[in-house]
Parts: C-alpha cells; structure tokens; sequence
C-alpha cells in the first residue's frame, strides 16, 4: 500500500507549453529590437541638420502664405509663382544647405501649400519646414 502511494505522487511529465510561449516572445523581441540596433538610421528617414560652428548661420528661405493669397519671402511681398521660382533658385544656387520654411495661415488651402512645395522642390530646395505657433489646441464638440 506504501508503494502506491509514492507512485501516485510523483511527476509523470512535465508541461512545456508555457516555457514554449516564452521563449517564443522572448525570440520575437530580440528580433525586432535587433533590427533596430543594427541599423538605426534605417528605422526613420530623418533629414538631420549638419553642426555649424557659432559663426556660420544656415540660410532660410521664408515664404509667408497669409489667408489673402498673397506669398511673401523672407517678408518681401512677391508677384507669382515665376519670381518664387526665380528668388528660390538664386538662394539655392548661392547657398547649396538652403532651407525652407513655409509660414502658412490656418485658413490656407492644402492644395496651396502643397503648390508651393511643388515650386520649391522644382527650384531644387528640398529641405522645406512649416512654421507653427505653439497654442492650445480648441477643444472639438463632443
């Protein structure tokens, strides 16, 4: 009777299925934060600004779109779209690191703004940013 009851206690196998679970979620992590550590640059394209020393300043090139639909550059109103193109690829021309940056009222059309990306990326600025002004955002209706 002794006898089986030690063989009743003891522990005929043992379940791997929650060992198996691990080590698979353990293994897909390590994957996916590998690929990031190899090669972090290739996770997000960035167009990262070079350093510069305190006496050299990179060139912006502002464009000022007011609600009205006139364009401004670096605060200069302008006549069109061909002296946009003009003034444009003069600055590119003179200072290769140009930068854009689109200053566009909130009541602006997205298919102007857009438009003028197109100019400029035609005038051969490819480094173009928008200019914002730091308010709390309304509140949307419920």
């Amino acid at each position: 009777m002794a006898s089986s009851q030690t063989e009743s206690n003891t522990i005929s196998g043992i379940n791997v299925t929650p060992l198996v679970d691990i080590t698979l979620v353990l293994l897909i992590i390590f994957m996916v934060t590998a690929k990031l550590v190899v090669a972090p640059s290739a996770a997000l394209k960035l167009d990262l600004p070079r350093s510069s020393t305190g006496e050299q300043v990179s060139p912006v090139f502002a464009v000022t779109m007011p609600r009205d639909g006139t364009l401004r550059v670096n605060g200069q109103p302008i006549a069109g779209d061909a002296e946009l193109m003009q003034r444009a690829t003069a600055e590119r021309n003179a200072h290769p690191d140009l930068r854009a940056v689109i200053q566009a009222d909130g009541e602006v059309t997205h298919v102007r703004v857009l438009h003028l990306m197109g100019l400029l990326s035609r005038a051969g600025v490819t480094q173009i940013a928008f200019a914002v002004s730091l308010q709390p955002a309304p509140s949307s209706p419920r």
